[in-house]
């Protein structure tokens, strides 16, 4: 499994391709939830995914401050291969990424409800109410990598 870490400026045709394709394939289609899933922040982000001979495995892109929130950010976060600790590990290494190159002390997201535990397990902490995007419940989580 080959982990690439490239911004949008560095993407390859093909690799910008097979990321929408993922993120289409995962949020629209198999979540049934039609919605804009091209939304103006990819030109801005870093994009962390795991690939092998098969394709995408999981996908995530790191927004910088400003973009989403008033600090980082992680979105867009997949994977299309369940059961493997591949979403686990592609969080963490966007936490290690934004850590390390946006020098964030605070990252946060925008978890679908269900999904809370699963980013509790890894640190974050949800600090919002919940809250109705695209047809699907939501909460902000906040994760504090340096006080």
């Amino acid at each position: 499994m080959e982990l690439v870490i490239k911004h949008f400026s560095e993407l390859s045709l093909e690799e910008l391709y097979d990321i929408l394709r993922a993120r289409v394939d995962v949020f629209v289609v198999e979540q049934n939830c039609p919605y804009p899933e091209i939304d103006g922040k990819d030109k801005d982000a870093y994009h962390i995914f795991m690939r092998d001979e098969h394709g995408i495995a999981a996908y995530l892109r790191v927004l910088k401050s400003g973009v989403s929130f008033d600090v980082p950010a992680l979105g867009r976060i997949l994977t299309t291969r369940r059961g493997e600790g591949l979403g686990a590990e592609i969080v963490r290494e966007g936490i290690k990424f934004a850590s390390e190159k946006l020098a964030a002390d605070l990252i946060k997201i925008e978890a679908q409800t269900y999904a809370r535990g699963f980013y509790e397990k890894l640190g974050f902490r949800q600090c919002s109410e919940p809250f109705m995007d695209d047809g699907i419940e939501h909460i902000v989580m906040r994760l504090v990598v340096r006080e």
